[in-house]
């Protein structure tokens, strides 16, 4: 089985060949814990674990380590804790937290490993101080930066020319830059900073840079070069430019064999942006979407194109998943069958085209149908295992039908299967009127009651 994906560096599509198919790294950038992560921080979420639960399937589930980091000491960590007079492990373990349940509400795998910045504070030292070894780092009054025209090939990731960051900059006297494109590798502390956010070093007390941070973690658990490197379009330049400078003077050879990066997500045509005012937090989506909606929806783009993200994409993500799982329904009972179908798991491996894949899924829905309608039960056997397992590898179809028509609320649920057992028990009663007045007030609730030979189930419409 062949996967291709597009990697950032070549700029076209490569097939992928892992290093070793026993120990297959994927290494993607994750969230700086000082407030709520935005939908637009979960495209990478999504998109990466997708690709992460391919590699699983083609590889197995134990072969595959995914790293996914948490930086936890950063500027806006700093200033939040100054701003709120909150310790910094309160507030980055607060929101790591919140980031994780975030995550698994819309259907994320947990990393199979989470690395916190702070953990590793004395593998990135050792990185500065290798660089500064061989010259391609050098002190100053403020920290530690990396001399970016002493890397030969900077900018090949991100095609920018040393000469463009240059263009118009200046250098900044006041940190004691040699050229306006080096970037900090230690920033020492400045006055009034918070202790928990200063370590020891041979340079002065201070704390990482940003990028340095990545480059620690991962050549820690993963190795020196891994297989895939992901994140956002807006990490490009300067975070992963800066990490391959750092970790390829550094240790010597190439960072990252394949590098991904996911598009925009856009909110009316428009870059979401605090500044712009249209920042949606995942959180307060989840307060009137299902997860699985949002994730049915942010798959619907492909992935390296900008996904506008409205309304009307969420609705239609619900209606689609709403008939799928009507599908699902019609052969859930019918025995265990083999999946066959490869039209998902082909449309993945093409980088991950999650909108062929997603007409893939419909179309398997259909076939359900159909095989329901003729009441084939060796096609409906295959049907749901055919979705089911096109489900898997979506992060899709992860509950029951009757999970998914019930939803969560499990009091109203309650209240409901006793109005559906106090019909039932009016139809036995011959009570026409009363089993009919139940039934229009559950209508007049959008839930539907479906009577068949074993019963009388219902789904909310």
């Amino acid at each position: 089985m062949t996967i291709r994906l597009y990697d950032s560096v070549a700029r076209e599509k490569r097939v992928f060949h892992p290093q070793d198919p026993s120990r297959v790294t994927l290494y993607v950038c994750g969230p700086t814990v000082y407030n709520r992560a935005h939908i637009g921080n979960f495209r990478p979420v999504i998109v990466f674990d997708t690709l992460f639960r391919l590699l699983r399937f083609t590889y197995g589930e134990d072969a595959v380590i995914y790293a996914r980091n948490v930086t936890d000491i950063e500027d806006k960590i700093i200033a939040a804790a100054l701003e709120t007079g909150e310790a910094i492990t309160d507030i980055t373990h607060k929101y790591a937290a919140i980031y994780a349940d975030d995550a698994a509400a819309v259907n994320a795998l947990p990393p199979t490993v989470v690395p916190w910045a702070t953990d590793h504070i004395e593998e990135m030292i050792s990185i500065i101080e290798t660089l500064e070894r061989k010259g391609y780092a050098y002190a100053t009054d403020t920290g530690v930066f990396f001399n970016v025209p002493q890397m030969e090939n900077y900018g090949r990731l991100s095609g920018r020319k040393l000469e463009d960051n240059q263009a118009g900059a200046r250098v900044d006297v006041d940190l004691g830059k040699r050229d306006p494109a080096d970037f900090a590798l230690w920033k020492l502390a400045k006055p009034g900073e918070p202790e928990d956010a200063i370590w020891d070093s041979k340079w002065g007390p201070g704390r990482p840079g940003w990028h340095i941070e990545c480059s620690a973690m991962a050549a820690k658990h993963l190795g020196k070069t891994i297989d895939i490197h992901g994140g956002g379009i807006d990490l490009q330049f300067p975070h992963h430019e800066n990490e391959i400078a750092q970790s390829e003077c550094a240790h010597g050879e190439e960072m990252a064999r394949y590098w991904m990066h996911n598009g925009f997500l856009d909110m009316a045509g428009e870059k979401m942006s605090k500044s712009l005012g249209n920042v949606v937090l995942l959180n307060d989506l989840l307060k009137d979407w299902d997860g699985e909606v949002i994730r049915f929806a942010m798959l619907s783009g492909h992935y390296r194109a900008p996904l506008d993200w409205t309304g009307d994409l969420l609705e239609q993500a619900k209606s689609t998943l709403n008939r799928i799982y009507g599908a699902l329904r019609r052969v859930w009972e019918a025995e265990d069958g083999t999946a066959s179908d490869r039209g998902v798991l082909k449309a993945l491996q093409d980088d991950l085209n999650t909108p062929i894949a997603l007409a893939e899924l419909s179309r398997l829905a259909g076939e359900a149908n159909s095989a329901a309608d003729r009441k084939d039960e060796t096609a409906m056997a295959t049907a749901r295992a055919d979705l089911l397992a096109a489900g898997q590898l979506l992060g899709l179809l992860t509950r029951t039908p009757s999970e998914w028509e019930h939803g969560a609320d499990s009091d109203e649920n309650a209240r409901i299967d006793a109005l559906v057992e106090a019909r039932n028990a009016a139809r036995a009663a011959k009570d026409w009127a009363e089993a009919d007045r139940i039934r229009d007030q559950l209508a007049s609730e959008g839930v539907e009651i479906m009577d068949g030979a074993t019963g009388a189930t219902w789904r909310r419409v």
